[in-house]
C-alpha cells in the first residue's frame, strides 16, 4: 500500500529494468497522483518520446504542456528535458548568457562539452528537475503538487541522481555549487523517493533487490515496488505444482469440460492442457520472485501491483492503471486546486 512517507514525497523518480514497463508506470503514477484536483508534471529524460506514445500526441518540446485531465478535476502536464535546452536556461539563469550561449549552440560547443564530460548532461538534467519540484507561482505554493521522473534504468539510475553530489564536491563555491547543493539537498531528503518497477521474474527482482541495497548506501529513498504485469492466477493453489510437473488428469478435464456443456476434439483439449501447464509454470516462477521481494529486503518494503493489460498499452489503459493505483492508496499530500490551464 502507499504510506504517509509517500504521500508527502513531491518527487517520485520511477525505475526499473528495461522491459518492466517503468514509463507505463510512471504516466499510470503521474493521473493518479493527479486525481481530485491535483496538477502533477510528468517528465521524461531519455528522449525516446515514450510519454508523447502513451498519450497518443505530437512529439513533446522542451516546454511543459497539459496532455491529460485526471479524475476529480487534477491535470497532468509533461516535458520532455534536453541537455542542450538545459544548459542553455543554465547559462541564462546564473550567467545572464543568453545571447553567447545560443552563440556556443550554433559552434556545438555545448554537444562537445557534454560529450567531453559525460557526468554534466546528468547534472543538467537533474537541475531541471530540481527547478520543476521547487517552483512556486505568486501564491507562494508548488506550482505541481508532485513531478514524477522517468527516470534511467535502475543499473544507472544511482550514478544519475549521485552525479551532482560529485560536481558539488568539484566546485566549491560559485553559482555551480549552489544549484548543485540544491539538487543534492532535494535528491536525498524526504520529498524524493524512488519507486522500482519489476515485473515478477528473476532478472528484473535480481537487479531490483541490487537497486534497493545501492540505493541504501547512497542515502536515497527506496520508494514503493511496483510489481507490473501480474499474471492473474487461474488455477487452485493446490493444483499449481501438479500442473507445472505436467501432471494434468486429461480424462478428469475432460469430464468437467462435458459437465459445463463443452465438447473439444482431441487437438484442441491437448492445447488447453498445455496452456494449463505453462500457466501453472508462470504462477509458480511468480510465487518464488515474489518470495524473494519478501524476505530479502533488510526492511519490507511499500509494495504495488498492476496487472497486465491484455489488449496492450494505449491511453485508456494508462487510465485502468492509474485507477489500480488509487484503489491501492496512492494519492499526493496537496491540498487540491480547481484544474486551470496556464500558459
Amino acid at each position: 500500500m502507499w504510506p504517509d512517507e509517500l504521500e508527502r514525497a513531491r518527487l517520485h523518480v520511477v525505475t526499473g529494468k528495461g522491459g518492466t514497463g517503468k514509463t507505463t508506470v510512471a504516466a499510470a503514477l503521474a493521473l493518479a497522483l493527479a486525481t481530485g484536483g491535483r496538477r502533477t508534471l510528468l517528465v521524461e529524460i531519455e528522449g525516446r518520446q515514450g510519454i508523447a506514445q502513451l498519450f497518443d500526441t505530437s512529439p513533446l518540446p522542451y516546454e511543459e504542456q497539459r496532455i491529460a485531465v485526471a479524475p476529480g478535476g487534477g491535470e497532468v502536464r509533461a516535458l520532455a528535458v534536453d541537455a542542450e535546452a538545459a544548459l542553455l536556461d543554465y547559462l541564462e539563469m546564473f550567467y545572464n548568457l543568453g545571447i553567447a550561449g545560443r552563440t556556443l549552440r550554433r559552434m556545438g560547443a555545448i554537444e562537445f562539452a557534454t560529450t567531453l564530460a559525460p557526468g554534466l548532461r546528468d547534472v543538467l538534467l537533474t537541475g531541471k528537475v530540481k527547478e520543476c519540484v521547487t517552483r512556486t507561482g505568486k501564491d507562494g505554493r508548488h506550482v505541481y503538487d508532485a513531478v514524477i521522473l522517468d527516470a534511467p534504468p535502475t543499473g544507472r539510475v544511482v550514478t544519475f541522481m549521485d552525479v551532482t553530489k560529485a560536481m558539488a564536491d568539484l566546485a566549491k563555491s560559485g553559482p555551480i555549487y549552489r544549484q548543485s547543493e540544491g539538487v543534492v539537498r532535494l535528491l536525498h531528503s524526504a520529498d524524493t523517493v524512488v519507486h522500482l518497477v519489476t515485473t515478477l521474474e528473476d532478472l528484473p527482482v535480481t537487479e531490483t533487490l541490487e537497486t534497493v541495497s545501492e540505493l541504501a548506501d547512497a542515502r536515497l529513498r527506496t520508494g514503493a515496488v511496483i510489481v507490473n504485469r501480474a499474471d492473474a492466477r487461474r488455477l487452485p493453489t493446490r493444483s499449481v505444482d501438479s500442473a507445472a510437473d505436467g501432471r494434468v488428469d486429461r480424462m478428469r478435464v475432460r469430464s468437467g469440460l462435458a459437465s459445463a456443456g463443452l465438447e473439444l476434439t482431441d487437438a484442441q483439449l491437448d492445447g488447453l492442457l498445455a496452456e494449463t501447464v505453462e500457466h501453472a509454470v508462470r504462477v509458480r516462477a511468480e510465487a518464488a520472485a515474489l518470495a524473494r521481494l519478501d524476505k530479502e529486503p533488510t526492511e519490507p518494503l511499500p509494495r504495488l501491483t498492476l496487472p497486465e493489460m491484455i489488449d496492450g498499452i494505449e491511453l485508456g489503459a494508462i487510465y485502468e492503471l492509474a485507477e489500480k493505483l488509487t484503489d491501492q492508496g496512492v494519492q499526493a499530500h496537496a491540498v487540491p486546486r480547481p484544474a486551470k490551464a496556464t500558459r
